[in-house]
């Protein structure tokens, strides 16, 4: 190594370790404050409403979607008031499907709604953790567990109940979650065991949410929120509630 090389190699050693000791000091220096919600930015509180309007809300905007009348297409307005809070009328837990949009299929806005995806739409213990956000700090109404049709997930959740087929990777940790729906719904001998795993996968995790203590319990039983599932139809864009 040449002299120049190893002359910079200290310097850049030295002033790191500087710069290192400059940041710890500061941050040890910076109280602690405990979690809490941002300030309004302005004099309403865009989501201190009841979870039935909140719900009415994004099925409106589910029929505007659907019908092709979007309202939500300037996304940069009101950009800088969003910056220091957030006030979320609706949680909602998605499937990771590509062609899944929750802001857009309910025609929401930035800040509208707080998002949670997982490929399933089922609940996890980080989810669970992030829709316990929304409620305890964001002061969400309501949660909307969310499923959609031709759902590869339950599909291949069904695949592995029915056919005992094995699959790669972390990939059996996710069917795992899936598969007390794929039973549950084989016990109703339906016709379309997808469609109906589907259903009964939005049914099972609204139903353990509900459960869930004590930040949804609470909630629930003070009437502050409310949690409802419903079915996206990726051919029509329509949501139907279960």
């Amino acid at each position: 190594m040449c002299e120049l090389c190893q002359v910079s190699r200290k310097t850049i050693s030295r002033r790191g370790v500087m710069t290192g000791a400059a940041a710890l000091l500061a941050a040890s220096a910076v109280p602690s404050t405990p979690l809490r919600a941002a300030e309004p930015v302005g004099a309403d509180n865009q989501n201190a409403i009841p979870p039935a309007e909140a719900l009415d809300r994004l099925m409106q905007g589910n029929a505007r979607y659907a019908a092709g009348e979007s309202e939500c297409n300037d996304y940069s307005a009101e950009r800088a008031a969003r910056e220091h809070a957030q006030y979320p009328v609706a949680a909602i837990l998605s499937c990771s499907d590509s062609r899944v949009a929750p802001e857009l299929a309910f025609d929401q806005g930035p800040g509208d709604v707080f998002v949670v995806r997982v490929a399933g739409n089922f609940v996890n213990d980080d989810g669970l953790a992030s829709l316990e956000y929304a409620v305890e700090i964001l002061n969400v109404p309501l949660i909307l567990v969310l499923g959609h049709t031709n759902c590869g997930a339950i599909s291949a959740a069904v695949k592995v109940v029915k056919e005992r087929v094995e699959l790669p990777g972390h990939l059996p940790e996710l069917i795992k979650s899936i598969e007390p729906a794929v039973i549950a719904a084989h016990d109703t001998h339906p016709s379309d065991l997808v469609a109906a795993t589907i259903d009964e996968n939005v049914r099972l995790n609204v139903k353990r949410l509900i459960g869930d203590a004590p930040i949804m319990s609470g909630a629930l039983a003070a009437k502050k929120i409310a949690v409802s599932g419903g079915v996206y139809d990726l051919a029509t864009g329509k949501v139907r509630l279960i």
